[in-house]
């Protein structure tokens, strides 16, 4: 089975973090293809791991939405 998933991406320091806001699980590299590969490892790992049920009540509800905003200062 395929999922899709979404991934946030952050410059943190000298680090990318690489958060799945559906599973709530997170990662990091020392840039952004790494830290999406990592990320990949993590949500494999997990969806392994974990029951059907827990995946499910992850992902109940979760479904993000990412657009931009424009702010006057």
């Amino acid at each position: 089975m395929v999922y899709k998933f979404s991934a946030v991406l952050e410059k943190e320091g000298k680090y990318y973090t690489a958060l799945c806001p559906e599973l709530d699980i997170a990662s990091q590299g020392k840039t952004v293809e790494e830290a999406i590969e990592n990320l990949k490892e993590a949500v494999e790992l997990f969806l392994e791991c974990a029951s059907k049920k827990e995946i499910s009540e992850r992902m109940t509800g979760r479904s993000p939405l990412v657009t931009t905003i424009e702010v006057k200062k």
